[in-house]
């Protein structure tokens, strides 16, 4: 089984497409003795096929009634059709599972996902299945970004042994890491191992492809690695091809190194794709010294440089700043026609631009457009970041403007670009335009989208854009950090939008991202200056330690005037057990409020025997305002609790 292309260029797709799709659930392997296990030591990557008398999942028996020439012809048949059903339903007596099979490949292999599906489950209504359809199907749908429907074909196979098979088990891994859904790959790897079954070497290999993007993916290669040896099985090309690809991607050179002399003394031969790799790892420090001697040693190989390996040099070439090299090197790639696309032009263009040679980078941009390369629209991307980054502003506009002349077709990276473009001319109409062709091409923003908004939104003080934002980028489960919120969350407070600064701060915190001392200061401010004196409670009691004297006596006065209060007493005591004395000042407050509301005479009460309990006094002017209204608290026991108050003032004199 031939792996490279999974090695070599999985792609997880948009996390937006899995945020609206229904959780993933994995199967579950049960613990079983009677378990199929495939044999490893088999010279082919090949499943074996089942020998369950399942009818749904054995390999039919051929009709002999039926010629050869009469199925090949159905098959062509159904391939050509434009009506699926009523050609399957005309052909269903000749066809067998192996004819179905070629059928649902070709439709797998042509891209018709919708016409793959389709007769999948026709075969399945009709008992016309095998350990082959499941795996093709399942492989077809991971390349169709449908996780979902891979794992529900899986969970409706009903025999053990072709549910247990390994290659249907590589499959669905396979689907599942090309989808980006790498962590519930570990999980069904997991249950794999726990149900019985022995990983083979391909189950290795393809968990190794989804270590290339992964958090942490290489040192989870290296515990893949470790429990391959442990199970007696060798590396081989591929494992060593997919180890080099991670290295790269990780930027770890003296690793790849590592690896790559590990396979040569391992007797395995280098070839194209593990020099590339390797050469790939070297670009990461532009070593061009390191790059040319791996070069030199390729082609003694009796290796011939492809078109992929020329261009991974010239990107060494270009991070290590050696521009006259790079130069000829595109002349050379010119040459081989290897330059008749726009990639090796951008890699010399946009290292120009940011080694701020912007007059060569645009001298490059003019080569690609005079020289009629196929352009995607990239190199217009560069072009606009580098004249953002150089503060040409009106360069950048204008390029915006013949990008969207020249092309129909946008993708996220230059909708981001050119957003950034209008955003810096202040383009609002651009913007809003470009905003309304996200939403019709039903393109999803991604992290950098939302900074660029919200970045623009508060400098233009466009506070509930800004805010929106926010809103959207947090429920999309992106990590907002506090430069793209302190600005915003100001804003809001100096419109009068307290309530929305506090969901903006709240947003960030719950985010679990650590938050300077200075900001939770400001949301205290901004939520007394709203009258919000509950939640400046909240942000008070959470972050005590961080919050300016200043800012904590303004909070206390505003509240004792203004503040819930039943919750009067809590913020004193909060206060004194955070290490802060209470001045009389707070005390007077606190008793005015509650004389005018007699109905809480309890709460005044029990503050007066909290304060007596912690050294407090009644000031002379509380102590008469309390004697007049002794009516309303009952003069018995405000007579007993200012005694107890005389006694504790007169011992703190004494001291």
């Amino acid at each position: 089984m031939q792996i490279f292309p999974l090695a070599g260029g999985v792609q997880p797709f948009p996390a937006s497409y899995f945020s609206s799709a229904p959780s993933l659930t994995l199967p579950i392997f049960p613990k079983s003795d009677s378990c199929r296990v495939c044999s490893v030591a088999c010279s082919e990557r090949t499943p074996r096929s089942s020998s369950s008398s399942s009818p749904a999942d054995v390999v039919e028996k051929p009709n002999h009634a039926v010629s050869l020439s009469s199925r090949r012809a159905a098959v062509a048949a159904v391939q050509k059709s434009t009506d699926l059903a009523s050609s399957l339903s005309s052909t269903e007596q000749v066809l067998q599972v192996q004819d179905l099979n070629i059928i649902l490949r070709y439709f797998g292999e042509s891209k018709r996902w919708q016409d793959a599906s389709q007769i999948f489950y026709w075969m399945q209504s009709r008992g016309k299945t095998n350990f082959a359809s499941y795996s093709s199907f399942i492989k077809f749908m991971g390349k169709s970004h449908d996780p979902k429907l891979a794992l529900q074909a899986y969970s409706t196979i009903q025999d053990d042994s072709t549910r247990h098979n390994v290659s249907i088990c590589n499959a669905v891994l396979g689907c599942l890491i090309r989808n980006g859904k790498f962590d519930s790959s570990l999980k069904l790897f997991s249950e794999m191992k726990k149900g019985g079954l022995k990983p083979d070497v391909v189950t290795y290999s393809t968990l190794l492809s989804g270590c290339m993007k992964a958090k942490l993916g290489y040192p989870k290669a290296l515990e893949i690695i470790q429990e391959m040896k442990a199970n007696c099985l060798q590396m081989d090309e591929v494992i060593y091809g997919t180890l080099l690809a991670i290295c790269a991607s990780n930027n770890l050179v003296k690793e790849a190194k590592t690896f790559f002399q590990q396979m040569k003394d391992d007797g395995l031969v280098p070839n194209i794709f593990h020099y590339s790799s390797l050469l790939n790892a070297y670009s990461v420090e532009g070593n061009c010294e390191e790059a040319d001697k791996l070069l030199q040693d390729m082609t003694s190989a009796g290796l011939v440089p492809n078109k992929v390996l020329l261009t991974t040099l010239l990107k060494v070439y270009v991070r290590g700043r050696f521009f006259e090299k790079s130069r000829e090197l595109l002349v050379e790639l010119e040459k081989l026609g290897h330059a008749q696309e726009e990639m090796p032009y951008c890699l010399l263009m946009d290292g120009l631009a940011k080694a701020g040679h912007i007059d060569e980078a645009r001298a490059v941009f003019n080569d690609i457009r005079n020289k009629d390369v196929k352009s995607d629209g990239y190199a217009y991307s560069i072009m606009i970041s580098a004249y953002c980054r150089s503060h040409q502003v009106d360069e950048a506009k204008q390029l915006a403007r013949d990008f969207e002349a020249c092309f129909v077709k946008y993708d996220l990276v230059m909708l981001n670009t050119l957003l950034t473009a209008y955003c810096r001319a202040g383009e609002m109409d651009s913007v809003m335009q470009l905003l309304k062709k996200m939403d019709e091409m039903a393109i999803s923003p991604d992290c950098k989208t939302f900074r660029i908004l919200i970045k623009y939104f508060a400098k233009e003080r466009l506070y509930q854009l800004g805010y929106r934002m926010v809103e959207d980028m947090h429920g999309k489960g992106y990590q907002l950090d506090e430069e793209l919120c302190t600005d915003l969350i100001l804003q809001l407070g100096r419109a009068g939008a307290s309530l929305d600064a506090f969901s903006v701060y709240n947003m960030l915190r719950y985010g679990k991202r650590t938050i300077s001392k200075a900001l939770h200061d400001k949301v205290l401010n901004i939520l007394v200056d709203g009258g919000l004196y509950k939640d400046a409670y909240v942000v008070l009691k959470d972050n005590l330690p961080h919050i300016s004297r200043y800012s904590t006596k303004r909070f206390v006065l505003a509240f004792m005037r203004f503040g819930n209060i039943n919750l009067i007493n809590d913020v004193i005591k909060a206060l004194h057990n955070s290490g802060h004395r209470i001045n009389q000042e707070v005390f007077q407050l606190a008793v005015s409020r509650y004389i005018r509301k007699p109905e809480k005479k309890e709460l005044l009460l029990h503050l007066m025997q909290w304060m007596a309990g912690q050294g407090y006094v009644v000031d002379s002017s509380s102590r008469n305002l309390l004697l007049k209204k002794s009516d309303l608290f009952g003069r018995q026991v405000l007579a007993e609790t200012l005694s107890k108050q005389h006694i504790m003032s007169k011992k703190l004199r004494k001291q």
